[in-house]
């Protein structure tokens, strides 16, 4: 069990061995958090919430009824459950599922993420694609990965720019979704004849 702050709430957290980062708050995740800027009323979603460090500290700035977590581990929801009731936030909505399928809302403001980014791109690419589509307009996606080109080129590629944060070592991605589909992708400009020669 470690203690920690976030948002200025101080938080208890218990994780079990074999979940990620079960002794401390990852620094990736605080530095994630350090670019993210929550106001009542707002709606929030921690993609892949492990032990819970994100997900409930938002919800004890938010309110329960405003955020959400997801994992695709029994264990993680088991032990975000048990840390929402230990934090007083045992009303936050947890599901256990893939990605966003279990997830049954949209219009998010905030999706936030630190995707297993050892791996394959494959979950991240899901978390992208399933993600943008349940944000609002003018909602965020933040995700604090080590590795850069992949995961700069595809949020680009879907939500048409993205921001970046660095420092020791992680970036943090902010990208906007400023329309209702997919950034459309760059039309070549049409060739112009040639000059016919006089």
């Amino acid at each position: 069990m470690y203690q920690t702050m976030l948002w200025g709430q101080t938080l208890c957290i218990e994780a079990e061995a074999g979940l990620f980062s079960p002794s401390h708050a990852d620094a990736g995740t605080l530095l994630m958090a350090s670019q993210v800027m929550l106001e009542p009323g707002q709606k929030l979603l921690d993609l892949g919430c492990g032990a819970g460090l994100v997900g409930i500290a938002a919800a004890k700035v938010l309110g329960p009824e405003n955020v959400y977590m997801t994992d695709v581990d029994a264990s993680a929801v088991r032990c975000a459950r048990e840390n929402a009731a230990r934090n007083g936030v045992a009303g936050v909505h947890i599901v256990l599922g893939d990605a966003l399928e279990a997830v049954p809302v949209a219009d998010f403001d905030w999706i936030l993420s630190n995707p297993p980014y050892h791996a394959d791109f494959s979950v991240a690419k899901r978390f992208i694609e399933k993600g943008f589509n349940r944000l609002k307009v003018g909602g965020r996606m933040v995700m604090v990965v080590k590795r850069d080109k992949w995961y700069r080129n595809k949020l680009t590629a879907i939500f048409g720019g993205v921001r970046t944060f660095e420092a020791d070592g992680y970036i943090v991605f902010t990208a906007c979704k400023r329309s209702l589909s997919y950034a459309p992708k760059r039309q070549k400009p049409p060739k112009t004849p040639p000059k016919s020669a006089k």
